[in-house]
C-alpha cells in the first residue's frame, strides 16, 4: 500500500508500506530499517515479574454494582476512584457481557486477519484517516512503522460509518461487531456514571453533555518478531478518547502502560476487560484523572490480537474543565475547544507520548 497524505495544499507521499503479516512469510527472519527502533526507544529485554505495587488494578463491576451490600460497593468505588487518579488504567471483572460474545468477537477478528492480502486489501485505510485496513499515523517517509496490521472501523454515529470498509468476510464480522459494540457502549455509559459518582458529581453529568457520543472500533494483529528486542508493536501514545475498553488476547503479553516512569506490563486475566482513561476524561476532569501512556512490545514466538473501542462526546461538543472541578485552588488547567477540533489533530499526528494533549493545554507565562 501507498498512502498518500494531503496537507493543505502540498501533497506528502509516503512510501510503498510493506504488510508485516506476509514480511513474516516470506522473510521470517529479517527486520526491516523501518521498524527498528532507536536504542532509546526499544523495549527491554528483562523478563522479571512485576511485583504487587505494579499490577495494574482489578476492579470488580459486580461489587460496584451490588445494591444489597452497600460496605462491599463503597470498598470497591474506593478501589476504582483509586484506580482512575493513581494509574488511569484498571482491568474490569464481572462486567456483565459475556464470555461467549467476546470469544466470538476474538474469532472473527482472527479469521479477518487470516484472510489472504487481497482480501484484505478490499478495505484499504485512506490517507489522513483512521478508518479500514492498514497503517495508520505515517507522515514520513523516515517514520519508523509498528509492527501491527490494523482494521479500524467507525461505528457509531452512523454518519462516521464507511459500510463498504465493513468487511463481508467473514459472513458474520458485521453481525457479530454491531452485538459486541452495543454491548460494549452500554458499559462505556455505565462505567462514565461510576466515574462521575466517584469524582461527586450528578450521576448523569457526563452522560448528559457528550450528546450522541462517538464509538470506533479497532482490531490489532501484531505477528511473532525474530527481534522484538529492536521493535514495537505500538509506539508509545495516550488515547483521545474519554473512555477507551481493550479486550485483549490471553495468550500473550503486549501491553504496556508506563507507570512511575517504568514500563509495566498488563498480565492478561481471562474474559477481563482493560479500561483506561482518555484524554478527554483528562480534560473534563482538569487533570483529575489523568490518560496514560502505553504502548504494545511483540514476540518471538507467539502472535497477539487486541480489540478495542474508543469511546468519545460527540464530535460537536464544547470540551474544557467541568465547572465543578474548577476553583480557585485548582484552576482550569486546559481550554475550550470542540471534540471535532482535538479529533482532527489527533488524526494528523504520529503517536508520540502524550505530546497530543499539548493542543488542549492552557500554557501560562511566568
Amino acid at each position: 500500500m501507498a498512502p498518500v497524505m494531503c496537507s493543505n495544499s502540498n501533497e506528502i507521499k509516503i512510501g510503498h508500506i510493506e504488510d508485516v503479516q506476509e514480511l513474516c512469510k516470506s522473510r521470517p527472519l529479517a527486520v526491516p530499517e523501518r521498524y527498528v527502533r532507536e536504542p532509546d526507544e526499544r523495549p527491554s529485554t528483562e523478563t522479571a515479574a512485576p511485583t504487587a505495587t505494579q499490577e495494574v488494578p482489578v476492579i470488580d463491576m459486580g461489587k460496584l454494582m451490588c445494591g444489597t451490600r452497600p460496605c462491599q460497593a463503597r470498598e470497591e468505588m474506593r478501589k476504582f476512584t483509586a484506580a482512575c487518579r493513581d494509574w488511569g488504567f484498571f482491568q474490569l471483572v464481572n462486567h456483565g457481557i459475556e464470555n461467549s460474545l467476546l470469544e466470538r468477537m476474538q474469532e472473527v477478528a482472527m479469521d479477518f486477519f487470516k484472510l489472504p492480502l487481497e482480501e484484505k486489501e478490499r478495505y484499504p485505510m485512506a490517507p489522513g484517516t483512521l478508518q479500514g485496513y492498514g497503517h495508520a499515523f505515517v507522515f514520513s517517509e523516515d517514520q519508523k512503522l509498528d509492527w501491527c496490521n490494523m482494521l479500524a472501523l467507525g461505528v457509531e454515529p452512523s454518519f462516521i460509518r464507511k459500510p463498504h470498509l465493513w468487511p463481508t468476510n467473514p459472513s458474520n464480522f458485521s453481525e457479530t461487531m454491531e452485538v459486541y459494540s452495543a454491548n460494549i457502549r452500554e458499559l462505556c455509559k455505565r462505567l462514565l456514571i461510576l466515574t462521575a459518582r466517584s469524582l461527586g458529581l450528578r450521576h448523569d453529568a457526563f452522560g448528559d453533555m457528550f450528546g450522541e457520543a462517538v464509538q470506533a472500533a479497532r482490531m490489532n494483529y501484531y505477528p511473532p518478531c525474530s527481534r522484538p528486542d529492536l521493535v514495537l508493536g505500538l509506539s508509545p501514545h495516550s488515547d483521545g478518547s474519554a473512555l477507551t475498553v481493550l479486550q485483549q488476547d490471553t495468550e500473550s503479553v503486549g501491553l504496556q502502560i508506563l507507570k512511575d516512569g517504568t514500563w509495566v506490563s498488563v498480565q492478561p486475566i481471562p474474559n477481563a476487560l482493560v479500561i483506561n482513561i482518555g484524554d478527554t476524561l483528562e480534560v473534563l476532569t482538569n487533570g483529575r484523572y489523568k490518560s496514560v501512556e502505553h504502548r504494545v512490545v511483540t514476540n518471538r514466538d507467539r502472535s497477539r490480537l487486541s480489540v478495542v473501542t474508543f469511546y468519545a462526546p460527540s464530535y460537536e461538543v464544547e470540551l474544557g474543565p467541568m465547572p465543578e472541578l474548577v476553583s480557585k485552588h485548582e484552576p482550569p488547567v486546559y481550554k475550550k475547544y470542540t471534540h471535532g477540533e482535538y479529533n482532527r489533530h489527533y488524526i494528523t499526528n504520529k503517536l508520540q507520548g502524550k505530546k497530543t494533549l499539548e493542543f488542549a493545554k492552557i500554557h501560562t507565562s511566568c
